[in-house]
């Protein structure tokens, strides 16, 4: 059994604010198992009781998921007075109280970012015990060698003593590589690089897990992700 709130029920169902969800009620629109009900304090169980506006039967997520394409010049982060935030371009129909990214991409780094309200989750994806991989294409200033991709195979040594574990790097073409981590130190993918003479003109993450970011998802586009797409990360 799972209660809460009716004023909380539909404020989350319809992504509504307090003031227009005590509106809704108080003017007899919301219905618990063909009851209508005006008391915000009601409990409903959101297991068993159904919740009706009209014929619409109301569907309560107490979570969601976005998927984001993110733009260069745009912050990983909740809010920020000085700059744009990742959760300020998210559409008003996916807006939640509580959103924050899970992890970080730099600011000018594009590609695949989960945006959640979901502590545990993000939790559980950025933790370098989970073991998940994200993987990245770089677009660098020289190209890869042998010897580079065996010293990220056993795991580069940063410039301040910081060892990170195992990386996987592949050639993606002229001065462009693949590098696959699995964990998300400060500016790390480009400080791997610098240990090994190279810069990073661009980087984008293609794929956390086996979610792989749309290819018909334009930049700065959102989608929201199933229970199907997060037994992918």
């Amino acid at each position: 059994m799972s209660l809460i709130r009716l004023d909380k029920f539909v404020s989350v169902a319809l992504n509504i604010s307090r003031a227009d969800t005590k509106k809704i009620l108080r003017d007899g629109k919301i219905m618990v198992d063909g009851v209508s009900t005006k008391k915000g304090d009601f409990k409903v169980d959101t297991e068993t009781m159904v919740v009706k506006q009209g014929t619409e039967k109301l569907e309560y997520k107490e979570f969601i998921y976005i998927l984001m394409n993110k733009p260069s010049g745009i912050l990983s982060a909740s809010n920020d007075k000085r700059a744009k935030t990742v959760v300020d371009i998210i559409p008003e129909s996916l807006k939640r109280d509580g959103l924050f990214p899970v992890g970080r991409l730099d600011k000018d780094t594009t590609g695949l970012l989960i945006i959640t309200n979901d502590g545990d989750f993000a939790h559980k994806v950025i933790s370098p015990k989970s073991n998940i991989e994200k993987v990245y294409l770089a677009e660098l200033d020289g190209d890869i060698t042998n010897e580079m991709i065996e010293t990220f195979k056993v795991g580069v040594v940063l410039a301040d003593g910081t060892r990170c574990m195992p990386a996987k790097l592949e050639r993606a073409g002229e001065c462009s590589a693949l590098i696959t981590i699995r964990e998300g130190k400060y500016h790390q993918v480009k400080r791997m690089f610098g240990t090994v003479g190279l810069g990073v003109n661009k980087l984008h993450r293609k794929s956390i897990g086996s979610l792989s970011l749309p290819e018909d998802l334009k930049m700065g586009c959102c989608v929201e992700l199933s229970q199907q797409d997060l037994q992918k990360i």
